[in-house]
């Protein structure tokens, strides 16, 4: 078990008893990395502050949805986050498009996330970015249209004028190859 896991269980019962310094750890431990994540998302450092609040307001007020047996509660916050953040980007494309960041420009995000073990998080990070760099460049545009513009695989195979049976290969191609390299030996 990782050490950010190993709080995890205690900072749970803190937030689902509503006990306000179970929010202000969870704030803590995860503030700076779904801020990180909005302002990939958004390009706007004011925006991604207004996301970070609206992400701990959300899980305040859901924090007896979160599952213990289906994940961590990093990756469910993580989770929030993103669908809170597609719902920002495809709401403001409706008013207005926006141009985000190549994936591979992310170093200063990454960077800027202030972990326990940075070790870790600069070995993972590095691992993905190899892994990504492998990518063929169609995997590479269908994982950023998915992840970070909000884009269903219909809506990407439109856009990039494929069918969708192919872009669905791509996305599952290049997902599997990530997973290899975060998790190596992992077999299916």
């Amino acid at each position: 078990m990782r050490s950010g896991e190993s709080g995890d269980a205690d900072l749970v019962s803190k937030l689902q008893r509503r006990d306000p310094d179970g929010l202000a750890a969870a704030y803590d431990r995860y503030g700076q990395m779904v801020y990180s994540l909005f302002l990939r998302m958004t390009q706007d450092p004011s925006t991604a502050e207004d996301l970070v609040q609206e992400l701990f307001l959300r899980v305040w007020n859901r924090s007896r949805d979160f599952d213990a047996t289906k994940g961590s509660l990093g990756i469910w916050i993580l989770s929030v986050a993103r669908n809170l953040g597609l719902d920002f980007v495809r709401s403001a494309r409706a008013r207005f498009k926006t141009r985000l960041q190549a994936l591979d420009k992310t170093d200063e995000l990454l960077l800027s996330y202030k972990p326990k073990e940075p070790a870790l998080l600069i070995d993972s990070a590095r691992l993905i970015k190899e892994a990504f760099a492998n990518l063929t460049t169609d995997q590479k545009r269908v994982l950023e249209l998915a992840y970070f513009e909000g884009f269903s695989q219909s809506e990407i195979a439109v856009q990039l004028n494929a069918p969708l049976g192919t872009v669905k290969s791509w996305m599952r191609a290049a997902l599997e190859r990530l997973r290899m390299a975060v998790k190596p030996g992992e077999v299916r």
